[in-house]
């Protein structure tokens, strides 16, 4: 059983997709951000660097295991189940470049969009504008690197696809061009 530390949003949802693909037993776990969940003392000690998604995983020899960061918890899970990640080393290096890429790159840009879209007061035309366009520099580079091929990493879907999906879903919200 897994103990699934999560709220509504891109970075949440990255892992409870990859929690129901591989069907594994959860129980979730609820952390409102916006009441400062991720502060108490308890989730400190799973998360801490206050942020959601994390996990605790109960199905382990020894003590339970928490992980949090939504990257490290989709190569931990996917590496315990020995799914969506290739097998051989040079598709894990690829999986790894895009976990890096999308936690780098990805998210924070449009982390940071969002936050001038949906929560900022009065008007920010320099934030908005440079969020906006890495954001949308970032959708490029997806869009290039799947120009001919389904998938992120090689013939087969991964969690380089899942960890990307999130941030992709919400760009029309936050006015990217896609």
């Amino acid at each position: 059983m897994i103990d699934f530390y999560y709220w509504p949003t891109p970075n949440g949802w990255k892992v409870s997709i990859l929690l129901e693909e591989l069907k594994i037993p959860y129980k979730t776990r609820p952390i409102n951000i916006g009441q400062g969940d991720q502060f108490t003392p308890d989730f400190l000690k799973i998360s801490p660097n206050n942020r959601m998604p994390a996990i605790v995983d109960y199905d382990v020899k020894g003590d339970p295991i928490s992980v949090f960061e939504s990257g490290a918890i989709l190569w931990y899970l996917a590496e315990k189940m020995q799914q969506f990640i290739p097998e051989n080393a040079m598709g894990k290096k690829e999986v790894l470049e895009w976990l890096f890429w999308q936690t780098g790159n990805q998210g924070p840009m449009g982390g940071q969009l969002s936050h001038f879209v949906n929560y900022a007061q009065g008007e920010h035309p320099y934030a908005h504008g440079r969020y906006l366009k890495e954001y949308d520099r970032c959708l490029g580079v997806l869009d290039r690197r799947l120009e001919h091929q389904p998938y992120i990493v090689g013939g087969s879907y991964s969690i380089a696809d899942i960890i990307n999906w999130p941030w992709v879903l919400i760009a029309k919200p936050l006015g990217a061009t896609l």
